[in-house]
């Protein structure tokens, strides 16, 4: 959900992707990491088919790829569980850099074919896209007012730390699936985005720098009654409702030593954080019963509740050392019962429930030879 909503491989020393904060923007995968990965698979057409789906990805069945070029990430289910939205860049649509598309999946058209449609302005980066109650309207963060061109994504650093930019022209709007801006939710100083829908269509949850640190703030769906959530120092966001509405599930940083806070301020400062050290934490709506769930180091990030609200789905690459691959895993809710869903060689990431609880949709590197390039699949869901 952080911008980013597109995403990207955290890794330490090889920039695989870069992920849009709960949502961000991927960038290619360089030269050494593709050798590796097509070395690793044996490459060509006949490796690639065998990547659509791993033996012991048991959940999951029946996987369908939705799109095949560009950069695809945080797509989201309409409550009648029939469309998608999502976000991408990808020229070909006259995207240089993410917006927001729109696609109805029980017309089964290819989105290869026929280009998915254009719900965002075209101007500025958008991100964090979402249905609102009754389906005909959206909302999603864009940096439009602040400039029509895309924003530079940060500059490499010397000293190799991989940031996202939070820019402080995110603001977020609501829009008909005609495109038309309908109204404007925020206007604070600073970043807003990263807003999620409460399936008890009452609530909106999102990130906001308004505070001066990056923190969690909820409001009513006409955006009256903002009420801020988390409290503590360091980076909240990606953050979900559960099913029933009534608790939070969000990624988070949480400097410590005098030395990471100092850098976590002057980051900030620039609108910069670094993403490479998230773990999950759950809440109920109001703040309280605040919970660590996971405690396993690296990035571990984009939770989603799995149906039941019992367990919940997230990306991490703690088996790597904080390099890559990226892959899904379920969790229980008080931490324990950890299980791997995925077992791709690169990223998947994203997750998210149809709110009938029969499909996943969820972002991957998975089929891809080129140098870049992440995509959306679709597939049946099994406990």
């Amino acid at each position: 959900m952080s911008s980013p909503k597109l995403i990207t491989a955290l890794a330490i020393g090889i920039s695989l992707f870069s992920i849009k904060n709960h949502h961000s923007t991927l960038q290619r995968i360089n030269s050494s990491t593709l050798q590796l990965f097509n070395s690793s698979t044996g490459g060509g057409d006949s490796a690639s088919k065998s990547l659509l789906h791993y033996d012991l990805e048991k959940h999951i069945k029946n996987i369908k790829q939705l799109t095949f070029d560009g950069d695809n990430a945080e797509a989201y289910w309409s409550f009648d569980s029939k469309k998608l939205i999502f976000q991408a860049t990808n020229p070909k649509w006259s995207a240089s850099c993410d917006q927001i598309f729109y696609y109805d999946i029980t017309k089964g058209q290819s989105m290869d074919a026929i280009p998915p449609k254009l719900i965002s302005t075209g101007m500025g980066r958008t991100t964090c896209s979402y249905f609102l109650p009754g389906d005909s309207t959206i909302l999603y963060a864009s940096t439009h007012l602040g400039s029509k061109e895309c924003p530079m994504p940060p500059e490499h650093r010397k000293d190799g730390k991989y940031v996202w930019a939070v820019y402080p022209d995110f603001d977020i709007f609501v829009a008909g699936l005609d495109g038309k801006i309908i109204k404007q939710l925020t206007n604070s100083p600073g970043y807003d985005a990263e807003a999620t829908v409460s399936p008890k269509k009452d609530k909106i949850v999102f990130t906001s720098s308004r505070s001066g640190d990056m923190e969690l703030y909820t409001m009513n769906i006409d955006g009256s009654n903002v009420k801020q959530i988390t409290h503590d120092l360091g980076y909240d966001g990606g953050a979900f409702f559960s099913p029933d509405g009534t608790k939070l599930v969000f990624r988070a940083s949480r400097p410590k030593t005098d030395a990471d806070i100092k850098e976590y301020k002057e980051l900030l400062a620039q609108n910069l954080v670094m993403p490479t050290a998230m773990e999950l934490y759950t809440c109920n709506v109001d703040g309280s019963d605040m919970k660590q769930i996971t405690h396993l180091g690296g990035a571990n990030w984009s939770p989603f509740f799995t149906p039941d609200g019992k367990k919940i789905i997230f990306s991490s690459n703690y088996k790597s050392n904080g390099a890559y691959p990226f892959n899904l895993y379920i969790i229980n809710c008080d931490g324990t019962g950890l299980e791997q869903v995925t077992s791709d060689n690169v990223f998947d990431a994203f997750p998210v429930f149809s709110p009938d609880g029969t499909k996943i949709v969820f972002s991957s590197h998975r089929l891809n030879t080129q140098r870049h390039g992440i995509n959306l699949f679709l597939a049946d869901w099994e406990n």
